[in-house]
């Protein structure tokens, strides 16, 4: 039953829509509110990719059918765990689109993922298979985004109700080993139809799309974003300043959403001022340092926006779109989302809301009295605007993607002349935090810094690496043994 007084969230929306009249959940999924606007506009554009040109909506859901049924031929049924881990692309998102008008559960994986780091996914979720550029070393079928399969009649379509389980995204949690945070198409739609609310998305916006697809800034915000909206994307592999440029002048683009490294690297780059040609600019993933939104203003004029979201609620708080976007805050909570603070005035944020998940997979906890803990320290100014001032956990947030030091220790540990360490996150210009080691040589041995690194390369994603190494002869800890990670700097 909605509140009987206007909610935080009402300054998010559009002045003719009343907060009484929103319902986020009235398209039922991400997946049958697309097939709707397939329905009204078939030929209307949906995605680009170079090389592949437009995949219009008709295409969309005609080819999604299509590799749903040879999905089902192949013997998965809804409820069946598939693991995507793939570059973005057209044959990803029909894939993708597929797999969830299927009913099947969506798994996404960081392409740089070593198969140690696969392995624990797939094997934790259960994965029946697999869609991937590579090989899987996990016992199930790995197929190719184009998802080469005999066709077969496809099963029946969107018919998933809010509250079935349409993901499951692994994110690091207290024991260092991902845990696989348990998604409702229900928390898919009501987290992209509250930003299509704020951000006054429609079927006029054509979205930038250079974030990777097994992410959740780029995959349940931007895609799914644009599939809600009745928008557009055009896809981009990889990020880069110039083809983002490119593609904002050459499609007539409105939106781009990046992460903090992104902005930084447009703002040094010569085409930074073509941005100037876009609706909004979204930031998020990890915070966006005031000076760089003065900067940001000064070479693109843009006024970035700054939110701020999680695994496992997708979006909670959006500066607003009309009004002050305060540099330095993540605004206000989204429509749809209750935020307390456990302190009062500051403390960890607590969160509900359909857009919340229900919980881990076999992982039990993170909720208080239905509150879901997010581990992050928040404060609320004067005007209510949400600052996020650190962390209750150690997750290291590095261009926009989470490492936890454990797993990066344990790593390093196994390294035969380390015999003590602790990885932290320590600030960057470019990448937000910069994953740093202080690693302690055996008795009598010796470290080579350039070797170490490469030890942990071959162990685990690029991103998760230490950029740097610092040799030091103890690490600092309390009477009880904990390492004192606010003494390393």
């Amino acid at each position: 039953m909605p509140p009987a007084t206007e909610p935080a969230w009402a300054v998010h929306l559009p002045p003719d829509l009343r907060w009484q009249d929103v319902d986020l959940l009235s398209g039922k999924s991400v997946p049958a509110v697309t097939a709707r606007w397939a329905s009204l506009g078939p030929e209307v554009p949906a995605v680009y990719q170079d090389g592949r040109g437009w995949l219009s909506r008709r295409e969309l859901d005609q080819r999604s059918a299509v590799v749903a049924g040879r999905l089902a031929g192949a013997g998965l049924r809804p409820g069946d765990p598939v693991l995507f881990s793939a570059t973005a692309s057209i044959p990803l998102v029909v894939a993708h689109l597929a797999a969830l008008r299927a009913g099947l559960i969506v798994v996404p994986a960081n392409t740089e993922y070593r198969q140690a780091e696969l392995l624990h996914i797939a094997t934790d979720a259960g994965v029946r298979a697999a869609v991937m550029e590579r090989e899987l070393d996990a016992g199930v079928p790995v197929l190719t985004p184009d998802v080469e399969l005999p066709d077969a009649a496809p099963p029946p379509l969107d018919q998933q109700q809010p509250g079935d389980v349409a993901m499951i995204c692994y994110t690091s949690g207290t024991t260092g080993r991902p845990k696989g945070a348990v998604l409702t198409h229900g928390n898919l739609l009501a987290s992209a139809e509250a930003v299509r609310l704020a951000w006054r998305w429609t079927t006029r916006d054509r979205l930038v799309l250079a974030l990777p697809l097994f992410h959740a800034h780029g995959l349940l915000v931007g895609l799914h974003g644009t599939l809600v909206a009745g928008g557009s994307a055009v896809l981009l592999p990889r990020f880069d300043p110039g083809a983002v440029a490119d593609a904002v002048v050459g499609h007539d683009a409105t939106l781009f959403f990046g992460v903090p490294t992104m902005y930084r690297r447009i703002a040094a780059s010569s085409r930074g001022g073509d941005l100037r040609r876009l609706r909004l600019c979204v930031s998020g993933s990890a915070p966006l340092p005031a000076e760089l939104h003065a900067e940001l203003r000064e070479r693109t004029g843009q006024l970035v926006l700054e939110r701020y979201g999680l695994t496992e609620t997708l979006m909670l708080t959006s500066n607003p779109y009309d009004g002050e976007r305060r540099p330095g805050t993540v605004g206000f909570p989204l429509p749809g989302v209750e935020l307390r603070l456990a302190g009062g005035g500051s403390g960890e944020i607590l969160v509900k809301g359909s857009n919340v998940f229900g919980g881990y997979r076999g992982h039990p906890g993170g909720f208080d009295d239905g509150w879901f803990r997010t581990g992050d320290i928040g404060a609320l100014d004067p005007e209510g605007y949400l600052r996020i001032v650190g962390r209750a956990k150690e997750l290291i947030i590095t261009g926009g993607l989470n490492v936890y030091p454990r797993e990066v220790e344990d790593v390093l540990l196994e390294h035969p002349s380390v015999v003590d360490v602790a990885v932290v996150g320590l600030p960057s210009d470019e990448w937000g935090e910069e994953v740093t080691a202080f690693v302690v040589a055996r008795p009598g041995q010796s470290i080579e810094v350039t070797e170490l690194i490469e030890f942990a390369g071959c162990r685990l994603a690029r991103f998760k690496c230490p950029r740097e190494v610092r040799v030091v002869q103890t690490l600092p800890r309390n009477a009880l043994g904990k390492i004192l990670r606010d003494e390393l700097s």
